[in-house]
């Protein structure tokens, strides 16, 4: 019985709903990416099912991105296990058949950016406390060339290299500026917005627009997926270095003192 991942039936025919809930800030740990992929593959299976909407159970945190703890102080197997199942994660997402549209209820740093940048719109409540972004040079990371790849997609090259090399997290007002959202509402009304986001897209015969999906996505995902290996061989060798490990467990450090 998967319990980091909540899904239920939308209030609408033909649309479910996807609920992050791995506390204290939806991690993505290793568990969490496996119950994520084993819930999108039966929704993808399941023909009632139209579109998801995805958000988190509690507002505050959409979802963290990567459990850094699975990146720190590890044994190269395991680094090369989680990240296959971020890539795993990442190609289910983006290749889906289903509408899936963000409704973003928290902050949402590296990987939770991520996931939401594979939705094909994304509503974010109107709160200056929740930001959005690929933030990883900030801990002395680089965003893998699928990340970065998705961002461009969404955002075009300029503002991706920008926002990359800086590692910005941006509050909504900025992000809908810059289109890694599509758009912002008071906090109160975003499962409607959502809501009415998902029956405009439902409007589109399946067929057509999943074809239209595929055929804008298929070279971004090829690209991984001639690579997948190499990849995770890049990952490892990033994440085993000295200086990153360090740089980890500073950052971890720093994050269990606030919490102290």
């Amino acid at each position: 019985m998967s319990h980091r991942v909540l899904v239920e039936a939308g209030p609408a025919a033909g649309v479910a709903v996807l609920k992050f809930r791995n506390p204290p800030v939806n991690a993505l740990s290793l568990e969490m990416l496996m119950e994520l992929v084993i819930s999108l593959e039966k929704l993808e299976n399941d023909k009632a099912v139209r579109g998801i909407v995805i958000t988190a159970e509690n507002p505050g945190i959409f979802l963290a991105g990567l459990d850094l703890t699975e990146m720190c102080g590890r044994n190269p197997a395991h680094y090369a296990k989680y990240w296959e199942a971020v890539q795993e994660l990442w190609l289910r997402l983006y290749q889906s058949s289903k509408v899936l549209v963000a409704a973003i209820n928290g902050a949402c740093p590296a990987g939770g950016c991520l996931a939401s940048l594979t939705c094909d719109y994304r509503v974010m409540a109107d709160n200056p406390k929740y930001t959005i972004g690929l933030n990883e040079t900030q801990l002395g990371i680089i965003a893998p060339f699928w990340f970065k790849d998705t961002l461009v997609n969404t955002v075009g090259h300029r503002a991706a290299e920008q926002a990359l090399q800086l590692g910005t997290l941006f509050p909504p007002a900025k992000a809908l500026q810059v289109g890694i959202v599509d758009q912002v509402v008071p906090e109160e009304q975003l499962q409607s917005a959502a809501l009415s986001v998902m029956a405009q897209w439902l409007a589109i015969p399946d067929h057509a627009r999943q074809l239209t999906k595929t055929m804008m996505r298929k070279p971004t995902v090829d690209q991984l997926v001639k690579q997948r290996e190499a990849d995770i061989q890049s990952f490892v060798g990033l994440i085993s270095q000295d200086s990153i490990q360090r740089a980890l467990q500073t950052y971890l450090q720093k994050l269990r003192q606030k919490k102290g």
